[in-house]
């Protein structure tokens, strides 16, 4: 485990002069990927390309001093920069420097969610959206990125305010085609993908940044029509609020909130894969504060949401990072960059961009796994295919919205009417599992054996009191004895209680009696306050549903 609030401490005393070497050459690595892919980050988040390499700068430096994860990388992601330029677009009529500012107050908003979040120990939301869920927004996510990339590989303008609008605006343009700035993307591709399989973890990207400047600058393709990033502001980023405030601006708490929970999802399931493979493990609770300082220093250096990514930790994991002080050279690295060589990259062409931006979504649209959801569970594939088309037709913020909707909907519906098994001994033992999985286990006369697979709640209690009678009806012989079993029932609110209290009661009326089996502690807590012991007898951990039905059949 680490240190709480400052996890350097456990990893400093046990620093040694090789691991100082693997850290060095992991963060020039992962500035050399940082560079070129935050320079297209931005450009999909609608800002100057700077503030793209302002979030490599800043989120990985304060990531460094309080995460628990040892390689995780820090900046902008995909999926939040197009977030951040779909929903910003309304917010900022047209104007660069309120869409910045913009931008920087989403920072901000999301830091104080995580801060606050981290104080009040709500580190659980991760859980609240699904892996269903995700496949689907990521694989909607991956389609409306590349919609906005393809228009630069073509070389037309593009547009459109929606996913149909731009395929029928990018298919009226195709006649426009620049034939040499898509050779040029597609030549750029094609290296890029082959650099991942040739050299994994290796930062090609750089490669071709440097390349196509060269040759933009040197050779006659200059003046074929190619657009380029422009001039980038020489000098680190300028600290300062934002200069906007939440009553300035509609819209932002929603974008806000979506960022966090993207970016922590994104930067928890990063670490977490990383953590498991070089055999450490990560607090997600402390993670909640260190993404939330690293994007309240980004808010005040400009910047725009940042989280941790899987590619450009994996580039990080790969080139050798032992520690979080990868993430610092990697800082060091960015700011000798934009001090000494941003004139160098004013000639970058925005093809070259868009190229990385295409490779780099590939791994969000996960068809592998799309295909085993719909071999596997048909419901579950359809979730994923509503985030999907969310994403796709109302965008990206709503999407994830959607997301998280459907995820509370389905864990509620799952409560709301949960499994109710009827039991039966399975031959030759003193065990009960359900008759209707297992026809050959034994009924036991005159005794009904119930399980519910779930809380006991005030919203399904009333569902689980149907088919507890539903199955009384049914039965042919009488009954004597009714056995809940409560060992797959970890809560029961004062609403369940009184639930069962009246269900003793109808089935007294009808000379049927009512016992408890292995209730867990809570639940006999609640039982007692609620005075059944006084009906049912002693609720003990130690009764057993064998037990009863020994006692039942006895009686009978």
């Amino acid at each position: 485990m680490t240190s709480n609030f400052f996890p350097p401490t456990d990893w400093i005393k046990k620093y040694k002069a090789k691991t100082l070497k693997s850290d060095f050459v992991a963060g020039i690595t992962l500035a050399a990927y940082g560079i070129p892919v935050s320079l297209a980050y931005a450009t999909l988040a609608g800002l100057p390309p700077q503030y793209g390499i302002y979030g490599y700068l800043i989120g990985g430096l304060f990531y460094a001093l309080l995460g628990t994860s040892k390689q995780l990388a820090i900046g902008p992601t995909s999926a939040i920069s197009l977030l951040i330029g779909t929903t910003i677009a309304d917010m900022a009529n047209g104007d660069v420097q309120r869409w910045a500012d913009i931008a920087s107050l989403t920072a901000l908003v999301f830091a104080v969610m995580a801060i606050l979040a981290y104080l009040l120990r709500l580190s659980g939301i991760i859980n609240f959206i699904s892996e269903t869920v995700l496949v689907g927004f990521k694989a909607g996510a991956a389609i409306t990125i590349g919609l906005t990339q393809l228009p630069k590989l073509f070389g037309v303008k593009g547009g459109g305010e929606n996913f149909l609008d731009r395929i029928i605006t990018l298919f009226q343009q195709l006649p426009d085609t620049n034939t040499a700035v898509f050779i040029f993307g597609i030549a750029a591709i094609i290296i890029l993908i082959v650099g991942e399989k040739m050299a994994p973890g290796r930062p090609v990207a750089i490669l071709i940044v440097v390349l196509s400047i060269i040759l933009i600058s040197t050779t006659s393709l200059g003046v074929q029509g190619f657009k380029t990033v422009g001039i980038i502001p020489t000098g680190l980023p300028e600290f300062h609020l934002p200069s906007l405030r939440l009553r300035d601006v509609d819209g932002v708490l929603p974008l806000a909130l979506a960022c966090f929970l993207l970016s922590y999802i994104e930067s928890v399931s990063a670490a977490r894969t990383l953590a498991q493979k070089n055999g450490y493990i990560i607090d997600p609770r402390q993670e909640l504060l260190a993404i939330g300082v690293a994007n309240a220093a980004v808010a005040f250096g400009q910047g725009y949401p940042v989280a941790g990514g899987l590619s450009q930790s994996a580039v990080n994991d790969t080139a050798g990072a032992k520690t979080p002080l990868s993430l610092v050279f990697a800082s060091a690295t960015i700011a000798i960059c934009l001090l000494f060589l941003t004139g160098f990259l004013q000639n970058l062409p925005t093809v070259i961009l868009a190229s990385i931006v295409l490779v780099a979504i590939r791994g969000l649209f996960d068809l592998k796994e799309m295909k085993h959801l719909y071999k596997i569970n048909k419901q579950e594939f359809y979730v994923a295919m509503i985030a999907l088309i969310g994403v796709l037709i109302w965008g990206i913020l709503t999407g994830v919205l959607l997301a998280a909707i459907v995820t509370l909907v389905l864990l509620i519906k799952q409560t709301s009417n949960p499994n109710v098994a009827f039991l039966g001994r399975i031959p030759g033992t003193k065990r009960y599992s359900d008759i209707e999985r297992h026809p050959d286990n034994e009924s036991i006369e005159g005794v009904l054996i119930v399980r519910v697979e779930s809380a006991i709640l005030y919203f399904n209690s009333e569902y689980i009191k149907e088919q507890i009678w539903a199955k009384i009806n049914r039965e042919t012989n009488p009954l004597k004895t009714i056995i809940l079993d409560l060992n797959s029932s970890p809560h029961i609110d004062i609403a369940g209680a009184r639930f069962l209290k009246h269900l003793f009661l109808d089935l007294k009326a009808k000379n049927i009696s009512l016992k408890i089996a292995e209730a867990r502690s809570e639940v006999r807590d609640i039982l007692r306050d609620e005075n059944l012991e006084s009906l049912l007898g002693h609720i003990s951990r130690f009764v057993s549903v064998d037990d009863l039905v020994v006692e039942a059949t006895k009686n009978n």
